[in-house]
């Protein structure tokens, strides 16, 4: 009896941190919530004696609640974790090895892979944890009706390497801890078989039951074909004692009726979706575009009643949030960031029984906006009076300041000059009117880039011919020496050049004498006689006709008696 006494907690009910930690190890691969099946079990350990022994197991199954004929999904399966203690009834337990777990493929539905879940098993040493196919024999079969986790198909029976008194597969040595890692205060070594995902393609129809092995002799009590089997090692009185034990779902000991830990551990339901309608996906967007400004991006989605949303792209980057589609249609307002040429797509993504599409890329070309030209005004400047053949300025001032152009100036109409340009907002040019005459100025200001052209309202400039340049003249004067009061004696003005006219009113002592004489050929002579005795200063002053310019001769003595 000691060396059974020692298994006699093998599989206990998961409690406290063991509950928690088992379950967050199970990972959700599927939609539906993880479902734990609880049973009895009944296990029997054989030695030298025979032990009987109820334990409460588990397995949770995380599998989708339904799937669609055809579909490939994956299921998630794990066992509970169990311990074992240090010592019972003077035994002293060394370990549990050969430990596995056998499950059947479930109907309506074809076997893809199954694999063994990383970081889901807890104080496992020995042979690595695998997942194989296996025949009801217990060899490794590529179409056997069952899935086994264990190490090398190493167990105590039923398997490719069998022994009920040798270590062997995996193993779960004895460490005294928890599965949270602690020490257990009553040197218990707790352990955990990994879980394993199994992938399937559904069938056409009805339900798929993932179960423990239960088929044939493994609903026996106590066959090497049990579901969960594994073989204890224990040292008693110097020696070693082995008790290969093997557990099947039932509520009693011995051959009583399998229990629910036979049936389903979760059931994954087949249904038909109804047939989603097609759609079509096209595009209409602007030719071009302007950076800054608004357009319109339209998708259109056939049949009109289709449900959904449009993810409208530029260059591949989404561009706005989803749009709802409407009456068959969705419609982005959006503004280009950058110039060059953007290449639109729209993807329908189909709501409840329609099929998602894609428009085809159409391209819009973006340009920057054209710069607005600033209006200019031009005004004019010229003399009001303009000799011919005399240089003038005519001045033309361009507002704003900074504009960028030339001024062509025009006399009545026509061009003079060349373009002047401007700068500072001011553009001269030195013209000579070469006829006399009024003449209408004007200037047209040619804008350069950034600006608009203008024109200055025209001015007149009255133009006349020179005026004769006048011959300067000089004059000289002759008187007698001497003269007697009563008679007459002659005043002589000689005025050069010679064909000066005017005229030349003589002086006596600052008083005209006479009317002026008229210059004929140079000279002018008055015959006057002095009245009165004395020095007489003579003067003669020449007043010049047109084209010359008048003079004075300087003034002589006349001694009168």
């Amino acid at each position: 009896m000691p060396q059974i006494s020692q298994l006699r907690r093998f599989a206990v009910p998961i409690t406290g941190t063991a509950m928690v930690a088992g379950m967050l190890l199970v990972g959700t691969p599927a939609s539906a919530a993880p479902v734990t099946t609880t049973f009895q079990t009944a296990c029997q350990a054989k030695s030298v004696l025979t032990v009987d022994k109820m334990t409460t197991s588990s397995v949770t199954v995380d599998a989708p609640g339904t799937v669609s004929p055809g579909e490939t999904f994956t299921f998630r399966m794990q066992t509970n974790a169990s311990s074992y203690p240090n010592s019972d009834s003077g035994a002293t337990t060394t370990n549990l090895s050969r430990l596995k777990n056998d499950f059947t493929l479930p109907s309506n539905a074809t076997f893809v892979s199954a694999a063994i879940v990383a970081g889901t098993s807890f104080n496992l040493d020995g042979v690595a944890p695998t997942v194989i196919r296996i025949s009801d024999a217990g060899v490794e079969d590529a179409n056997g009706p069952y899935l086994r986790i264990s190490g090398s198909n190493q167990v105590v029976g039923n398997g490719a390497a069998n022994s009920t008194n040798s270590e062997g597969g995996i193993r779960a040595p004895k460490t005294k801890k928890n599965l949270d890692g602690s020490t257990n205060s009553n040197g218990d070594s707790w352990f955990r078989l990994p879980a394993i995902d199994v992938t399937m393609v559904a069938g056409a129809s009805g339900v798929i039951q993932p179960t423990i092995r239960t088929a044939g002799t493994a609903a026996n009590y106590g066959d090497d074909k049990n579901f969960n089997t594994q073989l204890a090692r224990a040292s008693f009185l110097g020696g070693t004692q082995w008790a290969p034990t093997r557990c099947s779902p039932r509520d009693a000991k011995g051959n009583a009726n399998l229990n629910a830990g036979a049936g389903p551990l979760a059931t994954i339901s087949i249904t038909s979706a109804p047939v989603d309608v097609e759609t079509t996906t096209s595009l209409s967007v602007p030719a071009t575009a302007i950076t800054g400004t608004a357009v319109d991006l339209t998708a259109t989605v056939a049949p009109n009643n289709a449900v959904g949303t449009v993810q409208f792209k530029s260059n591949g980057a989404a561009i706005g949030t989803p749009v709802t589609v409407s009456g068959g249609t969705a419609t982005l307002s959006h503004i280009f960031d950058a110039a060059g040429a953007q290449s639109v797509t729209a993807d329908f993504t189909a709501g409840a029984g329609f099929v998602s599409s894609s428009a085809s890329a159409q391209t819009v070309t973006v340009s920057d906006p054209a710069p607005v030209d600033v209006e200019t005004t031009t005004s004019l400047s010229v003399p009001a009076t303009a000799v011919t053949g005399a240089a003038v300025d005519l001045t033309a001032t361009v507002a704003p300041n900074n504009a960028v152009g030339t001024v062509q100036f025009k006399s009545n109409g026509a061009a003079i000059g060349s373009p002047v340009a401007v700068a500072s907002g001011v553009a001269t040019l030195s013209h000579s009117f070469d006829a006399a005459g009024a003449q209408s100025v004007t200037a047209d200001f040619t804008a350069g880039a950034g600006f608009v052209s203008s024109s200055a309202s025209a001015q007149t400039v009255t133009v006349s011919d020179p005026a004769p340049v006048d011959v300067e003249t000089t004059t000289s004067l002759s008187v007698p020496a001497t003269a007697i009061t009563g008679t007459a004696v002659d005043l002589t003005a000689t005025v050069a050049p010679n064909n000066a006219v005017g005229s030349v009113q003589f002086k006596s002592n600052g008083t005209a004498i006479g009317s002026p004489v008229a210059v004929s050929a140079g000279v002018a002579t008055l015959s006057h006689s002095f009245d009165a005795a004395g020095a007489q200063s003579v003067t003669a002053d020449f007043t010049a006709g047109a084209g010359f310019v008048s003079s004075s001769a300087s003034a002589q003595t006349v001694t009168v008696s």
